[in-house]
Formats: structure tokens, sequence, C-alpha cells
């Protein structure tokens, strides 16, 4: 499969890049600095990578980076950005509709705080002390919801390299809603008191790298489980939910 990986030097970026290598895609990376992405990947894995150096706001050179591409992983800027990253996104997905030899399937980074809380009709992002920049998710995944294309938003806690969490573990995936337990009587909390109950239990979201790249790789077939859903990642709970 071909796939094309922007914001390829990120800390999740070049661990699809990697790991796409090993399963034999071809990898196709738009980054800003070549000489960073080379110095990361070293000189064997490099050779089995198309490069592509530009502007990723620049929506002509975007669009052509997409020409007979199979997919598209957005892992381009953050949050902290504000509004260039809401652009960012939106350039990317604007090109992937416009391009007509691009299938659609297309993955966008986003934060655990965009899932719903079970038995509520409630997001973190939009609880209060939750960080305002969160919310730049909520916009990039109303984003995703106006458009056609196959996609899928991943919603992973902290991620950490894959030596900072013990073996063995077992991977929990849900879809659009948290994946970790939460008591029902959560529905009667306060907005406040919710927040306070998620605080508490962030630890329960800490997820590797390399667990959330691989998800996203072994699901890149169109009209999969995951398509038009957000995707949450935790290991096994073994916190009572009480």
């Amino acid at each position: 499969m071909r796939i094309i990986v922007f914001g390829a030097t990120g800390n999740t970026g070049k661990r699809v890049l990697a790991q796409g290598i090993k399963m034999g895609h071809g990898m196709t990376a738009f980054v800003r600095n070549s000489e960073k992405l080379y110095d990361q990947l070293g000189e064997h894995s490099a050779k089995h990578v198309k490069v592509i150096v530009d502007d990723i706001m620049n929506p002509v050179s975007v669009r052509q980076a997409l020409v007979n591409q199979d997919a598209a992983m957005i892992a381009a800027g953050h949050a902290g950005q504000g509004e260039e990253f809401v652009r960012i996104v939106d350039n990317i997905i604007s090109q992937c509709e416009l391009e007509p030899s691009f299938s659609g399937r297309v993955w966008v980074m986003g934060g655990a705080g965009s899932l719903d809380i079970p038995y509520t009709e409630l997001i973190g992002n939009n609880l209060p002390g939750f960080p305002p920049e969160y919310k730049n998710h909520n916009r990039n995944f109303e984003r995703l919801q106006r458009t056609g294309l196959d996609w899928s938003m991943m919603c992973p806690g902290t991620m950490m390299d894959s030596s900072e969490h013990p073996e063995p573990v077992h991977l929990h995936v849900t879809t659009d809603t948290l994946p970790v337990p939460m008591p029902e009587t959560i529905k009667a909390y306060s907005e406040a008191e919710i927040a306070g109950h998620l605080f508490s239990r962030f630890q329960e979201l800490n997820v590797a790298y390399d667990d959330v790249v691989m998800c996203m790789l072994d699901h890149l077939v169109l009209g999969g489980a995951f398509k038009g859903k957000r995707v949450g990642l935790a290991y096994q709970s073994k916190i009572s939910v009480s």
C-alpha cells in the first residue's frame, strides 16, 4: 500500500514511517526538514522512503503529494499551535477531497479528550480545567464529520516509548468512547466532578507510540471497522470501576 505521512519527523510520524517500511508499504514523507528526517531514519531506511520537502500549508504541493496515494497519515502539528494546527489539518483534508486519484483513507491524530465519556453526553475537552487549546481537536473532528472521505481519528492519552510500560499488556480498543471503565454513577456528577474523576485516572490512558502506530497501520482498508470513528486505546485496566 502507498502511504503518505504528514509530519513525518514528529514522534508519531517517524514511527509510522519506520513501521510502514518494515511492513513493506511504499512510504512517502512530507516534511519541512529533510536532514532531520534522514538523521532519524538512518541510511538504510531512507532508501525506502520517497521524501517531499515543501510547505504543508501550500495546497498545490499537498495535492500533488497525494497523487496515487492509498492512505494519508496526518501527524503534523499539535493542538498548542491553535489556529495554525486547525488550518494544517483542514488544508490536507481539503486536498484529499480534491485529488481524484487519492482513495480517501485518512488517519488524523486527536487526543483522549476528544472521546465521549460513558453514561454522559460530554467529552473531556469541554470540561472545566482542560487546557483550552485541546478544543482545537474538536474543530478538527468537526471538519472530518463534514467530509465524505474514509477517515478515522486516533485519540490516545499520553504517549510514551514502548520501554516505559510493563509487559505483558493487553490493548483495549474502543470507538468514540473512552477506553477505560467508568462507574454508571458518573452521570449524576457535576461537570467539575467528572473532570476531577478523569484527572485522577489519566495514567490509565498512557499508551506506547508503537501501539498507537500499529493500530493505525493495521486499519488502512477502505470501509473498515473504524471508518468515521474516533479510536481510543488503553491497556487492560486493573482499577476497580466502583
